[in-house]
């Protein structure tokens, strides 16, 4: 956890507030054209037996068990229980891509800060971690009132910088997560080897996962011109070049990398959503929530 002291500064404080007034206005925003709270996802797995009560629907009694016990009682499933959310957001190097808004940790901290707010709005336990190459901090997940701004004040706590290492990480989250929820990872992937294997340990412990691909326009749409020194951001590594010259190579490489880890995710049944950081975040906390209610999840 952060140092407390720290954010008793003026400036680090106004810099929470303004996280904490992008989340709200993204959320309270979205929210305004529903007639209900969105859920990040239903499940319809069977959790336990509870006592009828009266309001409760007819259609959830159990009667073979009022056959044998003379008694009314639901069936509760996963669904009616609160979520349990779990935030993974990438601080390697390659994140510090991009100024102002545009930049991808700064925007993946927003979409955290949104999904957050409107997790506990909901009353859904929700914790935080940040990595690169593991674990470099850590909220754990409760629902309570001090809760949002314990994450923005850890999001606000880190820069980016290091590498990836999702398959470690994805051990030590998946290791210490005492039950099952649902996991969102916010993440370029750049650097990421292995992510077949980092996701599989996740969706093998039994938890729902959803990736919100971040990346900048310069790196989908790689318009550069003129003579251009590129510098890797997780190594040592430049190129001095003519970009023109390496524009078809690269969008070609990009959309087969693109292609992969859409269809990786695919396969281990994760929401895949790609962003680009000019998106605005109430368009794409809306495409996010959209997706999740399009049709019930089964836990897997």
């Amino acid at each position: 956890m952060p140092d407390s002291k720290k954010y008793l500064r003026p400036e680090v404080t106004a810099r929470i507030r303004r996280l904490e007034l992008t989340a709200r206005r993204v959320v309270e925003g979205f929210l305004s054209g529903m007639h209900r709270s969105p859920y990040f996802g239903q499940s319809i797995e069977f959790l336990q037996h509870r006592q009828y009560t009266r309001g409760d629907e007819i259609r959830h009694i159990d009667w073979k068990v009022y056959a044998r016990q003379d008694r009314l009682h639901i069936k509760q499933y996963e669904e009616e229980t609160n979520l349990r959310l779990t935030l993974l957001v990438d601080r390697s190097a390659s994140m510090a891509y991009g100024d102002g808004e545009s930049n991808k940790f700064d925007y993946s901290a927003s979409i955290a800060a949104s999904l957050a707010y409107l997790a506990l709005r909901q009353k859904d336990a929700t914790g935080l971690v940040t990595f690169d190459t593991k674990v470099r901090a850590t909220v754990p997940a409760k629902s309570n009132q001090q809760q949002l701004n314990r994450i923005l004040a850890t999001l606000d706590s880190v820069g980016a910088d290091g590498r990836t290492d999702l398959v470690a990480v994805a051990k030590e989250i998946s290791q210490g997560l005492p039950r099952r929820g649902l996991v969102v990872i916010i993440s370029d992937l750049l650097g990421v080897d292995s992510l077949l294997e980092g996701l599989r340990l996740l969706r093998q412990r039994g938890h729902d996962v959803a990736m919100f691909h971040v990346l900048h326009d310069h790196e989908i749409d790689f318009e550069f011109n003129g003579a251009t020194r590129f510098e890797g951001l997780e190594s040592e590594d430049f190129l001095n070049c003519n970009p023109r010259a390496l524009r078809e190579g690269y969008l070609a490489a990009l959309d087969e990398f693109l292609s992969s880890t859409k269809k990786a995710c695919g396969r281990l049944s994760i929401d895949y959503l790609q962003v680009r950081t000019s998106e605005p975040l109430d368009a794409v906390l809306a495409k996010f929530l959209a997706a999740r209610q399009s049709l019930p999840k089964l836990k897997r």
